[in-house]
Order: C-alpha cells, then structure tokens, then sequence
C-alpha cells in the first residue's frame, strides 16, 4: 500500500481498437483501488461511442481521411471479433459507472487533431495517408491479424517505422496528444485523484508514459500484448 494516493502510479492500459478487450480490461480495473477512470476520448468521440446505435452519428466537417479510418475500424472490428470500435472505452465506462467513479476525457478534440494533420502534412506524407487508408479498406482481415501480431512482437519498431515513414503522423497523432494526456492526468492528480487508470490506443503506451515520467509521475504500463493473454485479477498494489 501507498501513504498517499499520489505516489501510487498511473495504470496505463494499452487497447487495440479493432481486438476485443473487455473482458481482461474488466479484469484487471475491477481488481484495482481508484478515484477515477480516464479514456482516450473527446467529448465528441464519446458522444458518438455512447449514443444509442439508431441515433446518427454527424459526421459533417470530418477530413475524408478520418471517415475512412473510421470505416476500416468498424469493418475489422466486425471481421476480427473485436466488436464496435471503441468498445474498450465503452467497458472503461461501464465499470467507471458501476463503481461510481468519476469517468475523464483526456483526448484533443479529434476534428481539429485531424484537421491539423492535414494542414501541416507535407504533399507526399499526405498522399501516403490517404493511399494507405484506402488500401487498408480492402485489406484481408487474416493479414490486419498477422501484423498485429507482429507489433505486439515489437512495438518500438513499428514506431520507429512511423516515424521514418510520416514524421509528420508521428508528432501530431502520437507525440503531441502524449503530452497533453500527460498534463491531463498529472493535473488530475493533483486535484486529488491520485489512483487513476487510463485506457489509451497501446501505440501511445511509451510516450504517454515518458511524458507523465518527465512530469514525476510514476506509470505501470499493461501492454496490448500482455493485457490480451490476462486470466485473472491483478495483484498489484493499490
């Protein structure tokens, strides 16, 4: 045990979008001591993820490229078992709701994440993006799987690939959104929730944690890789 909450570390949870969670992702937040819950969400995301299915979503405004994305996610996740996208936000949300815990959205609004992007994309990482999305819309699920399989394997080497490949991607989707989840959480802590869990997409797992760690916030990090083989409650301190 902690002799106070905040030296007890932030519990980062690594999620695939399109690989059903719930259940380890149940698991292991019902087996913890915690003030809150927080999710790689914005107000707009999670408004969308937790309408009623026959309520439509607007879509309007959205970058063609952020419509595609959203299509390839539902189709894998569909195709691979993993559900709706997003579902392991929308579990986050459940056990924050029956364990009275107050639920935080920690993500920049995504219009304008997505709309920055693309404004500061230089012309060929921009073609790159959207001739990848629309080649991800064919992709055979078994080969989504097969490289999924191999990130888990090694997730700092398909970074390092991003990077090489689309700096700009790297800096605006990972690196920038890193540190303002970091301050979010940080800020949450000092304002007195200091057991917090957050479930984030697993690629933002290493920076996230750096940036809490620059901050002098501990972290304990549960991989995509680890977190899909959990069986039973965590038995780590509270």
């Amino acid at each position: 045990m902690y002799a106070r909450t905040t030296e007890s570390p932030v519990l980062l949870l690594g999620a695939a979008h399109v690989i059903d969670l719930s259940g380890p992702l149940r698991s292991v937040l019902s087996g913890r001591i915690l003030d809150g819950l927080a999710v790689e969400l914005d107000p707009e995301r999670a408004g969308a993820l937790f309408a009623p299915s026959s309520h439509p979503r607007d879509r309007s405004g959205l970058p063609l490229v952020t419509r595609l994305w959203g299509i390839i996610q539902r189709r894998l996740g569909s195709e691979l078992g993993g559900g709706e996208a997003g579902a392991e936000m929308k579990v986050a949300a459940l056990v924050a709701q029956e364990r009275r815990l107050p639920l935080f959205l920690i993500d920049d609004p995504i219009r304008l994440t997505v709309l920055r992007l693309v404004r500061t994309m230089p012309a060929k990482e921009r073609v790159q993006l959207l001739l990848g999305a629309l080649v991800a819309l064919f992709l055979p699920a078994r080969l989504v799987t097969r490289e999924m399989d191999r990130y888990a394997a090694s997730p700092e080497e398909y970074t390092d690939q991003l990077r090489m490949a689309s700096p700009t991607l790297a800096r605006v989707l990972l690196d920038e959104r890193n540190e303002h989840m970091a301050e979010r959480l940080t800020l949450l802590r000092l304002q007195g929730y200091g057991r917090l869990a957050a479930v984030v997409g697993d690629a933002h797992l290493p920076g996230l944690a750096a940036a809490l760690g620059r901050r002098g916030v501990a972290v304990e990090s549960i991989p995509f890789a680890q977190l899909r083989e959990f069986r039973g409650p965590s038995s780590a301190p509270s």
